[in-house]
């Protein structure tokens, strides 16, 4: 379990809003357009929100990303495209705040982890999953690692784990579950029915969805998506617009370092 460093004067819990995958230029409009509403109707403590489609749809510059922050996003996850814009590299090493999939090679821009403070000294991590995507290290491995040092940094551990398929992440909910106060799934951009907090206190879903066109193929307009899956030919990808919901989970971490619930959520952006 993770040790906690809560001291008296401390607020005993602090309310996570994590918000899911942004995708385009619509969906940081439909961010920043629900954005009052869900702070009013949450009251959170800390906002992190995963940025990684942010720019055109795949990746992330130093606009977009400038963008959430002005929301009010205390930290920016990323994942498999977190690369894909170059003139990004150096904001990543620069920018504590944006995270990248720590167990990708090491010598890579950007950070896997941060640590931000308030109320409670939270670790937010960033991991990618392995089974059908690219990393350097198992996320298990990189997890425990991680852990061991971010629990003497840090009251609660919170991770964005950016994975293809179900069963890894939910095997890393189950590796994790007692250690860390969430582990919530990112990069399929469908929400799953399946959060809920594990029996050692950790709060789980496989995907909280994606912020952007309901309206479209995981953010792609719906025609173009079609095309390349029917014809097997190169189609370039446009981001849909119409439609555009924000959808993601509430997380009320404990004193101890846990969840004491999860409430996902997925509303039309106003």
């Amino acid at each position: 379990m993770v040790r906690s460093l809560w001291m008296p004067g401390r607020v005993a819990t602090v309310k996570l809003l994590f918000i899911g995958d942004v995708v385009g230029s619509p969906g940081r409009r439909g961010l920043a357009a629900a954005m009052p509403g869900l702070k009013e109707r949450f009251e959170p403590g800390l906002i992190v929100v995963n940025g990684e489609n942010s720019a055109g749809g795949a990746g992330v510059t130093a606009k977009t990303a400038e963008e959430i922050f002005a929301l009010g996003a205390d930290a920016i996850t990323l994942g498999n495209h977190s690369f894909r814009h170059r003139d990004a590299y150096e904001y990543l090493d620069e920018t504590e705040r944006i995270i990248r999939p720590a167990n990708y090679r090491r010598g890579n821009p950007g950070h896997g982890s941060v640590v931000v403070a308030g109320d409670m000294r939270v670790a937010v991590v960033n991991l990618s999953g392995t089974v059908g995507l690219r990393a350097a290290r198992s996320p298990f491995d990189e997890s425990d690692l991680l852990i061991d040092r971010l629990e003497q940094e840090s009251d609660a551990i919170v991770v964005d784990f950016h994975a293809e398929v179900t069963s890894e992440k939910v095997a890393l909910g189950w590796y994790l579950d007692g250690r860390v106060a969430a582990v919530l799934g990112t990069h399929t951009h469908v929400p799953t029915a399946d959060g809920r907090v594990l029996p050692g206190g950790t709060a789980f879903i496989s995907d909280v969805g994606m912020t952007g066109s309901r309206a479209s193929v995981l953010g792609v307009r719906t025609e173009q998506a079609i095309e390349r899956m029917r014809t097997d030919m190169p189609v370039r990808f446009e981001t849909a617009t119409e439609d555009v919901w924000v959808m993601g989970a509430v997380v009320d971490i404990n004193r101890s370092g846990l969840a004491d619930s999860i409430e996902p959520f997925m509303i039309p952006s106003p």
